[in-house]
């Protein structure tokens, strides 16, 4: 039987969270991969690519597996009642409920993460334990049917673990193999532990507003998950 796998796009989506993945779990056999919104209307990603959703909420079939990426519009999200509604009522009997960074939070707002372990982007990390969860700092984090990937090119690692889950280790290094994921960066900055300091320091101050804006959501959501 045919895989179902739902990524949510949303305006302001970071699309490596969604395009990193999709490549990955889009190259299994017998799977057929959604674009999920509430409308068919092009979106626009956080850096201007624009995305076409493939389906709606409304018509939308159950999902296998449902992912949620992250990105610079995942705080209106957070309190969007109507797509909260929707992702709850998808993971209710997915075999799968994922995220790739920020969309952890989302999760989270959700009520999908109390008593989880997971992970998001590390500017965010401190805002998934207010939402319930035990926050790890990995690349992938499972707990359960939950696997949640780190920030950004983290969501490639996350669905080629997934790939093997759905299939076997053999399918997922077979897709590694194809579109030749041999990570070799030319710096080690791409973590707050090897980050140059001045680096780190600039990040979080690029970081800074974002992360007040999301602490502030948060702190509404949680109070709303406590009652």
């Amino acid at each position: 039987m045919t895989l179902q796998i739902g990524f949510l796009l949303f305006p302001q989506v970071q699309q490596l969270d969604l395009t990193g993945p999709y490549d990955v779990l889009a190259s299994l056999p017998d799977v057929k991969v959604h674009l999920i919104w509430k409308d068919l209307v092009p979106v626009t990603a956080s850096t201007g690519l624009v995305l076409k959703p493939t389906t709606t909420f409304a018509d939308c079939p159950a999902l296998d597996v449902i992912c949620i990426p992250g990105g610079s519009g995942v705080g209106p999200l957070m309190e969007d009642d109507e797509t909260l509604a929707f992702i709850k009522i998808q993971a209710a009997n997915a075999r799968y409920v994922t995220s790739v960074c920020t969309g952890a939070l989302v999760l989270g707002a959700a009520g999908l993460l109390k008593g989880k372990r997971a992970t998001t982007h590390w500017a965010y990390h401190e805002l998934l334990a207010p939402l319930g969860a035990t926050p790890v700092k990995d690349r992938v984090v499972r707990d359960g049917n939950l696997l949640t990937g780190g920030g950004i090119t983290a969501g490639i690692d996350f669905a080629l673990t997934l790939a093997a889950e759905l299939f076997d280790k053999d399918t997922a290094e077979l897709v590694q193999l194809q579109l030749e994921y041999a990570p070799a960066p030319p710096f080690t900055s791409g973590s707050p532990e090897t980050a140059p300091v001045g680096v780190l320091e600039e990040a979080r101050k690029r970081s800074a507003g974002s992360l007040k804006l999301r602490s502030e959501i948060t702190e509404r959501v949680a109070a709303k998950l406590d009652r």
